[in-house]
């Protein structure tokens, strides 16, 4: 029986050995932890703020909108540069264009009349910037992680979002009631600021030499690689019908005033991540499973599962903890994507694809949110959240009928799995394993 348990443990033990073996892996997980603390009380402190503006959680939904555009435009875009461009000074100089939006959010906060039009133009340039570094960001991963760590890079990864996501949400809450939207934004510019200090450390990056100029038909040249792997279109897919239809973050504010709690809007949006942190814990196993195309279709199912319950059942805290299953479901679901994802994507494509992945989990939120909010109006935001749980479930449940490829997946099998990792093994050399473990 005791050998039973040390083995359970085993498996759900982290693998830190990304973390042992490469300092530039350590270096991106040490910054994204600082600037995802003041990313998150910035992502209470915008909305809670249009919500004391204007009461409306249709202005508060069409601010997810207004950054649809330029997300999709600039998360593109950053995929082509990211191959053909400098990784790190792409990542440096939009981490010096964010830290100037949170600086004018903060300016714009400590005016004696807020403009509500300053929301929407710099949430959308914070969300253009952002996502033209994003794939730069995600596209280093499989440069600096061994082949066989980036199961476990995965699940570090989702851990560090976690860590982020639970803290800083609710302390953003109780800072944008107690002391103001203005000191939250101020405590967003300082993060970045340091993560600009620990970016600066990491080594230069720079394209294959044959490396295709980014350029619109370096994109096309994308999205044809992205179409003709019906394995990855199921991970878009799947990912954006359970977004659409079961992301409701638009709704915490009133959901939250609706309880008698608004102060503790905060804990609404760091549900997710709570769950979240626990599936990352304990997301050991994960790293064995095969099938992620089948693990990803199970765990998006359970996510609208839970949803549907957040908004069926009438108390805050079964709402929370419904909130927080959610995020459990959606972190393992997130897992098992960026495995498949490392794990068959060529290195020369890899900015280009992080720049549709980028789109496939940014642009369901922003949906969703939007749904969200122009369901409220027929029937609350409870009836809002609960049916979108329940058309979750439905959409993913007929995309797994409709997209047997990806269900089957198999890393073991795949073709594509297998060419890469011998790619990699031929190219990770003792040399190169060695400057990375400094």
């Amino acid at each position: 029986m005791l050998s039973r348990i040390r083995t359970l443990a085993g498996h759900l033990a982290l693998d830190v050995s990304p973390l042992r073996d490469s300092r530039e892996f350590r270096l991106l997980m040490a910054s994204g932890v600082v600037t995802m603390f003041g990313t998150f009380i910035t992502m209470v402190a915008v909305p809670y703020q249009m919500w004391e503006l204007t009461g409306s959680y249709l202005a508060v939904g069409l601010m997810s909108l207004a950054e649809f555009v330029p997300m999709v435009a600039c998360g593109l875009w950053g995929g082509a540069i990211a191959d053909s461009l400098d990784r790190r000074k792409i990542i440096l100089l939009s981490e010096l264009g964010l830290t100037i939006t949170s600086a004018l959010l903060m300016v714009n906060a400590m005016l004696p009349a807020p403009q509500i039009w300053v929301l929407y133009v710099v949430g959308a340039l914070a969300t253009g910037i952002s996502c033209l570094q994003r794939p730069s960001m995600e596209s280093l991963i499989p440069q600096v992680v061994a082949h066989d760590q980036l199961g476990a890079a995965a699940v570090l990864t989702s851990l560090r979002w976690n860590f982020g996501a639970i803290a800083a949400p609710a302390l953003g809450g109780l800072l944008v009631a107690t002391l103001g939207p203005a000191f939250a934004y101020g405590l967003d510019t300082l993060s970045f600021v340091l993560s600009l200090l620990l970016l600066w450390r990491i080594s230069s990056r720079p394209p294959a030499r044959d490396a295709a100029a980014a350029s619109l038909r370096s994109l096309a040249e994308g999205m044809r690689y992205a179409v003709g792997r019906k394995d990855l279109v199921g991970t878009y897919l799947v990912d954006i019908a359970a977004m659409v239809f079961a992301m409701s973050t638009s709704l915490f504010p009133g959901l939250a005033e609706r309880y008698g709690a608004l102060e503790a809007v905060g804990l609404l949006y760091s549900a997710g991540a709570v769950g979240g942190l626990l599936a990352s814990l304990t997301g050991g196993w994960t790293a064995r499973v095969h099938r992620q195309g089948l693990g990803v279709l199970v765990a998006a199912m359970l996510w609208g599962v839970a949803v549907a319950l957040a908004g069926a059942i009438p108390n805050f805290w079964v709402m929370f903890g419904c909130l927080a299953a959610a995020g459990a479901a959606d972190m393992v679901s997130g897992i098992f994507r960026m495995t498949m994802w490392n794990q068959t994507i060529p290195d020369e494509m890899r900015g280009r694809l992080a720049g549709i992945e980028l789109l496939s989990y940014s642009t369901g939120p922003m949906l969703g949110n939007t749904r969200a909010s122009l369901m409220e109006p027929l029937g609350g935001p409870r009836l809002s959240l609960a049916a979108g749980g329940l058309l979750c479930v439905a959409a993913v449940a007929a995309l797994g009928a409709a997209l047997p490829r990806f269900r089957h997946y198999d890393a073991r099998t795949d073709e594509h799995a297998l060419a890469e990792r011998a790619r990699r093994a031929a190219q990770l050399t003792p040399e190169v394993r060695s400057t990375d473990k400094v």
